[in-house]
């Protein structure tokens, strides 16, 4: 049931953790909190159902924190599950990538609308109350927390708050501590397909065209024939920001890629674009008792631009923060900062180092002809690629443990997949 932030009462509400924005990352924190017994609040701008640009990609990673917070696949209409990965190097060369079979599921897409949707849901269920058509105008430092001032709502004042509200934070913006000038790592495109061939509509594709790198161009089958079709750049690469409607028309015109959408793929609507922060190792991650995540934190992974499972974590980790310290913000806000520096910074600053690689056809080509070269790499290179464990494991020996590269997948009860 929809709580629209116009049909409140105007006046004064009153919460122990008050979350802004009610994606993945928002979502994530106030389940976490509801379920520890703390008083939580979520406003968000938008009315869901609403879009949210993304290529829709759902790492394993991903899929652990969403089976962890206990949303069911079966609920999310246009979810699909995705077995191989296909690979298409600088040279031409395709190397099919294989995801483990029969201990649940490591890798998935749907749209965001759904899934947004069905995580609002989830947290009501839970008992978390969302108003929706709720926007965030000032958050005001206060004895003991803060006052928030919120378009349709009042005012609330809550001892914490949780800045789970996208890249450009308005509360980053009103307590001060955002970068105007900042405009994220990666720049990215996509657009749905309906009409696929019967390839693009089971199978994830991923093209390193030479001209992108060390971005790529992507395919990823959507249930019911559809595909979202996409690419990204990295800012300071070969192409501008503005040069990118010119490159989608011709990356459309590419005979690989024209040949595995098939001859009757049509758009189903205009492309989108959107910027994709990268930068969680250097962020400012917490201001006294506010506590950023998601996209608020530029958490997403600088190789990939992934970003749903490194949401759903740190709103995870903000919570658990709050739950463990929550009469203590200097331990709190400590917890949380060391938490994201030891599961995401080394990996993040790997990653950045492997992006270098990529930047030339020459490193790309390497890469994917590495990872190919018997069964075991190729197997272990989808596990990698989809976040089955982190980036730099194999560098950080504290991490390692017995099953460290064969761990279960998420899901491992249920595994139906919508186009059987």
């Amino acid at each position: 049931m929809q709580t629209d932030a116009a049909a409140q009462p105007s006046g004064s509400l009153t919460t122990e953790v008050a979350i802004i924005g009610a994606g993945p990352a928002g979502t994530a924190a106030a389940i976490t909190l509801k379920r520890a017994g703390i008083d939580v609040l979520v406003i968000d701008k938008a009315s869901f159902p609403r879009d949210k640009i993304c290529g829709d990609g759902l790492t394993t990673a991903a899929l652990r924190e969403l089976d962890a917070l206990g949303l069911d696949p079966s609920l999310v209409d246009s979810w699909i599950d995705v077995d191989d990965v296909l690979v298409r190097s600088p040279s031409g060369r395709q190397v099919t990538f294989p995801l483990p079979r029969g201990d649940g599921r490591f890798a998935a897409v749907c749209r965001r609308k759904d899934l947004d949707a069905e995580l609002v849901a989830l947290a009501r269920r839970a008992g978390v109350t969302i108003l929706e058509n709720a926007t965030l105008r000032h958050a005001t430092p206060s004895t003991g927390g803060f006052r928030l001032d919120v378009d349709g709502v009042g005012t609330i004042d809550t001892s914490w708050v949780i800045g789970a509200d996208g890249m450009w934070s308005p509360l980053r913006k009103a307590l001060g501590v955002n970068d105007p000038t900042y405009r994220g790592e990666w720049h990215a495109f996509r657009q749905y397909f309906t009409g696929v061939s019967p390839e693009a509509a089971s199978e994830l594709a991923i093209w390193f065209e030479p001209d992108l790198l060390p971005g790529y161009a992507w395919s990823f089958p959507i249930a019911d024939g559809v595909a979202n079709v996409g690419f990204g750049i990295l800012r300071g690469s070969s192409y501008k920001v503005g040069d990118m409607a010119a490159v989608w028309r011709d990356l459309l015109a590419r005979p690989h890629i024209r040949a595995f959408l098939g001859p009757d793929a049509m758009a189903e609507g205009p492309h989108r674009a959107w910027p994709i922060p990268a930068r969680v190792d250097s962020t400012q991650l917490t201001s006294g008792r506010a506590l950023f995540v998601g996209d608020a934190a530029a958490a997403t992974d600088p190789m990939t631009g992934e970003g749903i499972g490194q949401a759903l974590a740190t709103g995870r980790w903000a919570a658990e923060a709050i739950i463990a310290h929550r009469n203590d913000p200097a331990s709190a806000a400590a917890l949380y900062e060391r938490t994201v520096h030891d599961e995401l910074a080394v990996d993040h600053r790997f990653a950045e180092r492997l992006t270098a690689i990529l930047r030339s056809p020459l490193g790309a080509r390497g890469a994917v002809r590495i990872a190919g070269l018997t069964d075991w790499t190729r197997r272990n290179f989808a596990r990698w690629l989809f976040e089955d464990y982190p980036r730099a494991l194999l560098l950080t020996p504290k991490r390692w443990h017995r099953k460290m590269l064969s761990g279960s997948g998420a899901y491992r009860d249920v595994r139906a997949d919508k186009t059987d």
